[in-house]
């Protein structure tokens, strides 16, 4: 049986550009994916200084467009990552270790959840 496991993306860390930042996602989620880890935790930050909100609105697009590529399975924005939301739900039931995540119904727009697709899925 594979192991499950998340890995934490902290891309706000570095107060990259939005170009920077897109080019880090798609690195962390080739590797990730390489690496057979099942879910990413993408820290963004939410915009409070006027910069994350932007970094947040790209990466969340950026998310997207990978997901249409088949790299991406599923994105649970921060904002929803609780049990008010069936996705959310169901995502935290399919992986045991997601039960522990701390942001878990804290409504937190500077997280987003992303669920991988494995290699051989595309």
């Amino acid at each position: 049986m594979k192991t499950q496991s998340i890995r934490v993306i902290n891309i706000k860390s570095e107060m990259p550009t939005i170009d920077e930042a897109r080019r880090e996602l798609i690195a962390a989620i080739d590797q990730a994916r390489a690496d057979g880890v099942q879910v990413i935790k993408l820290i963004h930050g939410y915009g409070s200084t006027g910069v994350g909100g932007a970094l947040r609105n790209a990466l969340r697009k950026s998310l997207l467009k990978r997901r249409k590529e088949g790299a991406v399975k599923s994105i649970v924005h921060g904002e929803m990552w609780g049990v008010m939301d069936a996705h959310a739900r169901a995502l935290r039931n399919r992986y045991a270790f997601l039960r522990k995540d701390s942001d878990y119904n804290r409504q937190n727009s500077g997280i987003t959840i992303v669920e991988l697709n494995e290699l051989d899925e595309e």
